[in-house]
């Protein structure tokens, strides 16, 4: 698209925007899981699997005593029976079973061919071999065979991401390695003459750069891989020629400032060189009204806002979801909204769908309640630092009093 044509999309009322779900599915379009890889479990924990997970054998293998004791038959009880070995955990009886007979045995260890019951030993008296035990019932403190899983069993399903429970469960399947989803490689570029890398002496007129530090940390905790690459200065050729080699090394490259249509707004330029074809140009947003996406033939691009706030936001509404998708998860879950009940009055929204900063919290009978915070400025990261959920308010939505039922996305 020229630049004369992105300038007559300048005056569009925000009513001819896309909605953030209309453009949310144009980013997702044709967005596939990656290629899978294999990693240890060591190496596997917040992984994504790529492939079920099925048990190759019964857990437990055999039936074991739950309880330390002593392993009989119910039939014989009560009375007094003879010792004729141990079985331990690790360690079965190999002896041959005999009527009136009992084998001491562990927690945890298996349960010897002629025995179906175990009773305690805190239950029974000793005397030599000889075993007096009460009455006891058939299954009596044990833990059948496959009790947990049996061969088969599907234990864990594609798109699960890996935490130390499915881990758990994938070792007591034997599996000493996993299949999982290759980590989205994001790729950030920001640019700008106003800023400034964190450590170093600004100019007079800068500030430090703080977007890309912030999306690269949750790029990493939604599962990907993220790289940041150098400052670049308001230069059409030079944002262009970074964003290439950008394109080349990432699965998706973000840019983040430059997004709107000022003078010293470069983003979307340089990209033309490279063949962009904007499948979102704006969106009807407040922040982020200037967020775009498209492709070139090297690949993908996200436009993120400047403002450091906007761009967060945009993030999770935007970004979370293409990574979820690139994983081979539904990328709706992550952007799904609860109920809460306001604490405070909320003013009429404009023409644009706004999500406000707000904090979240449990109103002890298992209900939701929000307050928006009053500063929503798009540059303020510090209201951002003590949010921890978005109130999302519909384009032109009257007054809501304190007490109304919103829409909330949870961070």
């Amino acid at each position: 698209m020229s630049e004369s044509s992105l300038d007559a999309k300048r005056d569009l009322k925000p009513a001819a925007l896309p909605t953030v779900a209309a453009a949310r599915a144009a980013m997702l379009a044709g967005v596939k899981a990656l290629d899978d890889e294999s990693v240890t479990l060591a190496d596997a924990l917040g992984r994504v699997l790529a492939a079920p997970i099925v048990a190759s054998r019964d857990q437990p293998p055999f039936a074991i005593s739950e309880m330390d004791g002593y392993a009989l038959a119910a039939a014989d009880t009560p009375g007094i029976l003879k010792r004729i070995g141990e079985s331990a955990a690790g360690h079965g009886f190999t002896g041959t079973w005999a009527k009136g007979g009992t084998v001491r045995i562990s927690t945890g260890a298996a349960i010897s061919d002629g025995a179906d019951a175990v009773v305690i030993q805190e239950d029974v008296t000793r005397d030599g071999d000889g075993i007096t035990v009460p009455q006891a019932r058939p299954g009596q403190h044990i833990r059948p065979c496959a009790m947990d899983f049996s061969a088969g069993t599907q234990l864990l399903q594609a798109g699960r991401r890996l935490d130390g429970v499915a881990l758990a469960l994938a070792a007591a399947a034997g599996a000493a390695s996993l299949p999982v989803v290759r980590r989205p490689r994001i790729v950030l570029l920001s640019g700008g003459d106003e800023l400034a890398d964190p450590g170093v002496t600004p100019g007079p007129f800068q500030i430090f750069d703080s977007g890309t530090h912030g999306i690269a940390a949750l790029v990493r905790a939604w599962g990907g891989d993220a790289q940041r690459l150098q400052l670049q200065k308001d230069d059409v050729s030079a944002i262009a020629r970074a964003a290439e080699q950008g394109l080349k090394d990432s699965d998706l490259l973000v840019l983040i400032g430059g997004a709107s249509v000022g003078d010293h707004d470069h983003a979307r330029p340089a990209l033309q060189r490279l063949g962009l074809k904007l499948a979102v140009e704006k969106i009807q947003l407040r922040p982020g009204k200037p967020t775009w996406f498209g492709h070139t033939p090297h690949g993908a691009v996200l436009g993120l806002p400047g403002n450091p706030a906007s761009a967060l936001v945009c993030a999770h509404l935007f970004l979370r979801p293409l990574i979820e998708a690139m994983l081979g998860r539904d990328p709706d879950a992550c952007v799904a909204l609860r109920r809460a009940r306001l604490l405070e009055a909320l003013p009429a929204n404009g023409p644009r769908e706004h999500y406000l900063r707000s904090l979240l919290a449990d109103d002890g009978n298992g209900g939701l309640t929000v307050r928006a915070f009053e500063q929503q400025d798009s540059s303020l990261l510090s209201v951002f630092a003590s949010a921890n959920a978005l109130v999302r308010m519909m384009p032109n939505a009257p007054a809501a009093a304190a007490g109304t039922l919103v829409d909330v996305l949870p961070l």
